[in-house]
């Protein structure tokens, strides 16, 4: 690991029911989840997470098919990458430092990924914070020609027949600066040395997992939310929507009426950022997580 968060964190790899998820665990204080999103690692939380230290275990990990955590082989039905699959990991993460209840905030993917474990790990979770997105669900229902232009990797990265991984195999490096370089707009600056941590943990391994990732989201996990729906469940636990005023979902949603058809107790705000909100945005961030945690 070349950048990692510093003291008073230190790393650790866990057998989360037989997925190796890899993690980095400071501070003391109530727990609190980190989740981060596409095609990061738990190091977008490096501004943030040294803030919450100071009043929460604050535990950073890694999604299941992303940085320096086990990256399963996809299957023909991408269940590995369910959402159902990654949240199940992550509780089980926290089982197995000791904490049955915990705090979660997730950006991007790890925000849907923190939604299904509200969802199906209601015991586990206390409050949940989300970061720059909609619902899944939401958001297939509602595409348009500006959804599928803004989010065009959406469609691309859950393409058959091996063609997203091919071709962004050819030259990962330039796929994760030029996807990053696209989302950001003002605010702070990507810190070099993280980008270049994102490079060094997209392997050929990660690049299949990742768009399996999206293959899942474009199919079972939307069965998992339909099934959801029916039943009527929805987020119990109270629910803080960050978002970026630059970012697509800001433009193109309002983001709380939207939340509020999914969660029984919604709050939250737009930040002067784009997509990348920990990272653009930290001082904000961890203010605003700070105050919602407690």
């Amino acid at each position: 690991m070349s950048v990692p968060l510093p003291s008073p964190f230190e790393y650790r790899t866990v057998d989360a029911d037989g997925v190796r998820i890899h993690c980095a665990i400071g501070g003391a204080g109530p727990p609190l989840l980190l989740l981060h999103g596409y095609p990061q690692t738990h190091v977008i939380w490096h501004h943030v997470a040294p803030v919450l230290a100071r009043r929460f275990t604050v535990v950073a990990a890694d999604l299941r098919g992303y940085g320096d955590s086990a990256k399963p082989a996809p299957g023909p039905d991408d269940a590995e990458y369910a959402k159902r699959a990654m949240a199940g990991d992550q509780v089980a993460l926290m089982r197995e430092l000791g904490f049955e209840r915990f705090a979660v905030a997730g950006h991007d993917r790890g925000g849907r990924v923190a939604h299904r474990m509200a969802l199906d790990h209601p015991e586990a979770v206390s409050r949940l914070a989300v970061l720059d997105i909609v619902p899944t669900r939401h958001t297939f229902a509602h595409a348009d020609a500006a959804f599928g232009l803004g989010y065009y990797h959406w469609f691309f990265l859950a393409a058959g027949n091996g063609i997203p991984e091919r071709l962004i195999g050819g030259d990962p490096e330039f796929w994760i600066r030029a996807r990053m370089g696209a989302r950001h707009a003002g605010g702070t600056a990507f810190d070099p040395a993280a980008e270049n941590e994102y490079v060094r943990c997209f392997d050929q391994a990660a690049i299949a997992a990742s768009c399996s990732d999206y293959r899942a989201a474009a199919s079972i996990d939307l069965v998992h939310d339909d099934a959801d729906a029916a039943a009527g469940r929805r987020i119990t636990v109270p629910l803080l929507v960050l978002w970026g005023e630059r970012s697509f979902v800001g433009r193109s949603y309002d983001v709380l009426d939207v939340w509020r058809g999914y969660a029984a107790d919604v709050r939250g705000r737009a930040l002067a950022s784009d997509h990348y909100l920990p990272e653009e945005a930290p001082v904000d961030v961890a203010r605003e997580l700070m105050e919602f945690f407690g």
